[in-house]
């Protein structure tokens, strides 16, 4: 199971959902879970930032989140959005 993530909950100092990532990564479904961060995204966050930024030891960088989403969906995966 795998599931993007918006950048901004990813940061390892400002996440509003870490606690809930941690959460159902470690209790509800161990290693049956994998948390993607765009890197294109944090890329142009430390730059506009000026410094790097840290995501959450949950999350694995991708180097690009629409990539790694169409590569889910052509395996037989499906986006779903609130």
């Amino acid at each position: 199971m795998s599931s993007p993530m918006r950048p901004a909950h990813a940061r390892a100092d400002t996440s509003p959902v870490q606690d809930r990532i941690k959460s159902l990564k470690d209790l509800a479904f161990p290693s049956k879970i994998q948390f993607s961060a765009c890197g294109n995204t944090k890329e142009g966050m430390e730059k506009k930032e000026g410094h790097p930024i840290t995501v959450l030891s949950e999350a694995v960088v991708v180097p690009s989140g629409v990539v790694r989403l169409m590569e889910l969906q052509e395996k037989g995966w499906s986006y779903v959005r609130p």
